[in-house]
């Protein structure tokens, strides 16, 4: 038992038997606490520790260092798609495009620089992680040995209770036949029970602190990853990104060469032909006037047309309202006669009455 340990572990052990004190019940209770607080507190540091570091917030950053990097992309050249440079003047358009469009790689290019930097931010916390793992990782070795002598040291003196002890005060009790003696032996035998519940506890912290090793390295492999990561991204991706960028502002530049050639061919045979379409059109409508007289006979025709009409109206008119005019008067003298022979016929009656 003793053949594993060192000669300061033995020290220990021995020092930690002595504390189990079989007429002090409460030794019990307290032992081995100390060494189950250390864990207890360990962990619940190591658990802190995970909480604050948001590892989701690197995840985060390289997926938008990606998406940067898929917006560079040539594709997108505002130069297809219609003809910006039909109407004239037609340079001015195409070259205030490309200038946006380089306007935007010259962003991407700071936006991607700041994620550069704040990748080389993160990746030093997480180095800086690695090493505060180190350290986590030897103190819970340290609990582990201690609460691992607690245990042995706890068996030793449950093997002495149950294996010495108790046989010796169950003799003494039987013996006897005092009724003391027999209630201390049952007060020894719960003692014993409870001690063995104790170690099985201690046993329960031992498995929580051999668990603790794993998952410290664990969480330091997944920074190590993480921080690898990042250098691949830095030392690797971003030199790719500018290589690229090169390549794509040249092909930028070699296209809107071309595009300018293309559109200024196309604005040189659109302008010919209109000139030569509207030279044509000219030409006949020019001929054709020429061609005319001051007025042509069909004008003239609807013309006189219009004045015979309108003297054949206007003589219509006239007679109408000779007709009519003749027609009132005889209406008005009518209206005369028949007043005059009423006014008579009034007299004639008064006359007579009078």
């Amino acid at each position: 038992m003793y053949g594993v340990l060192t000669e300061d572990e033995k020290s220990k052990l021995r020092e930690i038997q002595e504390l189990i004190n079989f007429s002090d019940s409460s030794t019990i209770s307290q032992f081995g606490a100390s060494a189950q607080g250390k864990i207890a507190n360990f962990a619940e540091t190591i658990l802190s520790e995970v909480r604050a570091k948001d590892t989701e917030y690197v995840g985060r950053i390289l997926t938008d260092l990606m998406l940067r990097l898929r917006d560079l992309h040539i594709e997108g050249f505002p130069g297809k798609g219609g003809r910006v440079l039909s109407k004239i003047p037609f340079v001015g358009p195409l070259v205030d495009n490309t200038k946006r469009y380089l306007a935007k790689y010259q962003t991407l290019s700071v936006q991607i620089m700041k994620i550069v930097e704040e990748l080389e931010r993160a990746k030093a916390r997480l180095l800086q992680d690695v090493a505060m793992l180190d350290k986590f990782y030897e103190r819970n070795l340290e609990y582990f040995k201690e609460i691992n002598l607690y245990i042995l040291a706890g068996n030793i003196k449950l093997t002495e209770l149950q294996e010495v002890v108790l046989p010796e005060m169950e003799a003494r009790a039987e013996r006897s036949k005092d009724v003391l003696e027999t209630q201390r032996y049952k007060d020894f035998v719960q003692l014993a029970h409870r001690l063995e519940k104790k170690l099985h506890d201690l046993t329960l912290s031992r498995t929580l602190s051999l668990h603790a090793g794993p998952q410290i390295r664990l969480v330091q492999n997944n920074n190590q990853e993480l921080a690898e990561k990042i250098q691949s991204s830095v030392l690797n991706t971003v030199p790719l990104w500018k290589n690229q960028l090169v390549i794509a502002i040249s092909l930028l530049r070699q296209r809107q060469a071309l595009e300018l050639q293309k559109e200024v061919s196309a604005a040189t045979r659109e302008l010919l032909e209109k000139n030569a379409e509207m030279l044509k059109e000219g030409s006949k409508e020019i001929a054709m006037e020429a061609e005319k007289g001051i007025v042509d006979i069909e004008t003239l025709k609807k013309v006189n047309a219009s004045l015979i009409s309108t003297i054949d109206e206007t003589i219509k008119v006239q007679q109408e309202g000779k007709m009519r005019r003749g027609q009132a008067r005889e209406e008005i003298e009518k209206i005369e006669r028949e007043l005059r022979e009423t006014i008579l016929r009034i007299k004639e009656i008064q006359t007579k009455t009078g």
